[in-house]
């Protein structure tokens, strides 16, 4: 039966994660040169008018059509034949599944989004949007089928991610990872000044991808309920100890970063998303403190090492979405949602087990397909841009505009 009140809070939820995706956009558009601005922004845009339509026709069916083996959603649902106003009860029994499908096209639409960050300022956009819309095709869609479809091997498994540690954030960490070997290094990489040119609008970015967390995790409960609430609380207290952890770092180092900060409540907030619906606040603390430090450590050797992963995908979303999963396994608790699982600290040492294969195999599976077809995209395409386009810069090479 549905509920008002329920499709009320989905809708409002949505709205938010939605927001997200162009949140994205200024986030990572304030980190790179002031040439590539635009069209770093342009991408996050372009990937929520071009999954929405994916999503539509195709995507939802494949991540959450009845089940082909446990390996990828059946064909019933494509162009969302029989998604309407009545409720799906094996998702979410008190709101239209019309209202779940828009729900979860928000998350399909932001994952590709992250990715961006790993070539920025030096791909070719024709080829984005294609990679984009494969990449959700032979990537997003069957992990999101084997972590949530009903029948989905990983959640068959017993994998808890209540708000897409793994489907979205390790599928997009790793895939970051992969393409950013494929593309190579931007021109002038460790010899030119590459600083961020808009730090205001990296913190823009960073407060409203806070703000659509809430929708993120809040909504994922699927309801206007306690769990609802407790989701809420603990993403907000996760990012917080995330950011202020990432300060002290910084601060021990050099000085307490602007940047740094922005990044760190973002780590928080990546940690908190696979527990947030089944872990309480103290728990929070430790995974966005814990998370915010891995995370930190991964870019400073990414550094070291002269990996061009531009904007730190991998360091923040694939590892900070990989120790929330883990730690899922420590610290879930029944009693902050029956339909969970506990985990290593209320006896049962079995989760954290699974939630270890559950990274592993999404980070694996992700990095080597996105390998694979970053590689036959920069095979049959090209990848990247021209030297003198990238060193005009993208803004005007690929859009023809500056700001």
């Amino acid at each position: 039966m549905i509920n008002s009140g329920d499709t009320a809070w989905i809708l409002i939820s949505t709205a938010l994660v939605i927001l997200m995706t162009p949140a994205v956009g200024f986030f990572y558009g304030g980190m790179v040169r002031k040439k590539n601005i635009l069209s770093t922004i342009m991408m996050c845009f372009a990937v929520l008018m071009v999954i929405s339509l994916q999503w539509v026709l195709y995507g939802y069916t494949l991540a959450f059509g009845p089940t082909k083996s446990g390996i990828i959603g059946g064909l019933q649902a494509l162009g969302l034949a029989g998604v309407g106003a009545l409720p799906d009860p094996g998702y979410a029994a008190t709101i239209p599944a019309l209202a779940f499908m828009i729900f979860q096209a928000a998350f399909a639409i932001v994952t590709p989004s992250l990715i961006v960050g790993a070539f920025v300022e030096r791909i070719k956009f024709s080829s984005f949007l294609f990679f984009s819309v494969i990449w959700a095709t032979l990537v997003y869609d069957p992990v999101c089928h084997w972590v949530w479809g009903i029948g989905g091997w990983l959640r068959a498994f017993g994998a808890l991610d209540f708000a897409g540690g793994t489907v979205v954030h390790v599928t997009a960490g790793f895939s970051a990872l992969a393409i950013a070997l494929v593309i190579g290094k931007r021109i002038g990489y460790g010899k030119d000044n590459m600083e961020p040119s808009n730090i205001p609008l990296v913190v823009l970015g960073a407060v409203l991808l806070w703000f659509g967390w809430f929708g993120f995790n809040g909504g994922s409960a699927l309801a206007a309920n306690g769990l609802a609430v407790s989701a809420f609380v603990v993403t907000n207290t996760a990012a917080a100890a995330a950011g202020v952890t990432w300060m002290v770092l910084s601060w021990l180092h050099r000085r307490p970063s602007v940047l740094g900060v922005a990044t760190g409540a973002v780590v928080g907030l990546v940690a908190i998303t696979p527990a947030s619906g089944f872990v309480d606040p103290l728990a929070a603390i430790f995974i966005g403190a814990s998370a915010a430090m891995i995370s930190y450590y991964m870019i400073v050797l990414r550094m070291k090492l002269r990996i061009d992963e531009s904007l730190d995908a991998f360091a923040c979303h694939g590892m900070g979405g990989a120790w929330g999963a883990v730690l899922t396994g420590v610290f879930a608790s029944k009693a902050i949602n029956p339909a969970g699982a506990d985990g290593l600290l209320f006896g049962n040492p079995g989760l954290l087990w699974i939630q270890f294969i559950t990274v592993a195999i999404v980070a694996v599976f992700s990095f080597v397909v996105t390998y694979v077809l970053a590689t036959l995209v920069d095979m049959f395409f090209g990848l990247r841009v021209s030297k003198n386009e990238e060193l005009v810069g993208l803004d005007i090479s690929q859009h023809a505009e500056s700001i």
